[in-house]
């Protein structure tokens, strides 16, 4: 599983861009020149210049940093890491470094070693860094920290720690890392907390219609409707669940409800307006199936993955 998160942190890690240069560094030539080579993505040669400048000036304040910074954007993180440690020691107070050095770890596959220097920048920067305070709880869901883990996301949400939300939250995370007893569990203490909060029941309902445990994710779909009439993603959900029980009426029903009169993706003529016409190919293959005599057929299994085209995490892609 370590090796399964270290590839897809170092996935997630390609929008995570490292800061600009303040100007504090010693403006030496040379490594002024390899800073130019590294903002045009030209790392390896932005490396030999500043790796021949430590073997000229080992001693080169901002060098270290400088190297670090260069390795973090070419994706060396390990070698990353040892530089930012060593820019750490020349100065304690580079928040960015550590902060970089925290994020290198995770996208090297090191979460426990992230937690850190993560943590560290969370007490700097209570609120305003949203990438860091994902990734430490990213990081707190690989260790199995969940207690952890759901303080950190609820104060990157800016919810109460215990609170409702905090679990739901929480939960989607879990889910996303295919962490999913772990999030049922998660889901259903959010419902306890608050029968009525938005998107829990929903939320449970992905989980049991992931498990193939249709009735409990239809009831739960059924919940939401109940406190969400508005919200077209659980007519989507229910229909999915109706279809995998052949139900193929009450699935087109809710289709023709979600697409024509609430979400706006498919007009009654069958065509979107515009940019939405991506529509839900799978919803729209059952209604035309139903509408061509899918009763005939019905003695074979439809869509063993279902209407939605999601794993458990609401992203594509079929799962083992």
């Amino acid at each position: 599983m370590c090796s399964a998160h270290a590839q897809t942190a170092a996935t997630q890690g390609q929008g995570i861009d490292a800061p600009k240069p303040k100007g504090t560094i010693t403006p030496d030539p040379m490594l002024s020149e390899a800073r130019r080579l590294s903002q045009e993505g030209k790392f390896d040669e932005a490396i030999g210049k500043l790796e021949a400048l430590a073997l000229k000036e080992p001693e080169l304040k901002g060098l270290a940093r400088e190297l670090g910074i260069t390795y973090y954007k070419k994706s060396d993180y390990l070698k990353a890491v040892a530089s930012f440690k060593k820019a750490l020691e020349e100065n304690p107070g580079d928040n960015e470094a550590v902060q970089l050095m925290g994020l290198s770890y995770y996208l090297a596959g090191r979460p426990a070693e992230a937690i850190g220097p993560l943590e560290k920048v969370q007490t700097w920067y209570p609120s305003a860094n949203v990438d860091a305070a994902y990734i430490l709880g990213i990081c707190y869901v690989q260790t199995k920290d969940y207690a952890n883990a759901r303080k950190a996301f609820a104060r990157m949400f800016v919810v109460p720690g215990d609170s409702a939300a905090s679990y739901l939250f929480t939960a989607r995370m879990l889910l996303r890392q295919d962490f999913a007893p772990v999030a049922e569990e998660y889901a259903k203490k959010a419902v306890e907390l608050d029968p009525k909060l938005p998107l829990a029941h929903l939320l449970l309902g992905e989980i049991y219609l992931y498990k193939s445990r249709l009735p409990e994710a239809v009831e739960q779909f059924q919940k939401e409707l109940e406190l969400n009439p508005g919200e077209a993603g659980v007519y989507y959900k229910l229909a999915d669940a109706y279809s995998r029980t052949q139900k193929y009426e009450e699935a087109e029903k809710l289709l023709h409800l979600a697409g024509c009169h609430i979400d706006g993706t498919v007009h009654s003529d069958g065509k979107g307006p515009g940019e939405k016409r991506r529509d839900r190919p799978r919803c729209a293959r059952l209604a035309a199936r139903h509408r061509h005599g899918c009763q005939q057929s019905r003695s074979a299994p439809f869509a063993g993955a279902g209407l939605s085209g999601t794993g458990p995490d609401g992203r594509g892609g079929a799962r083992a």
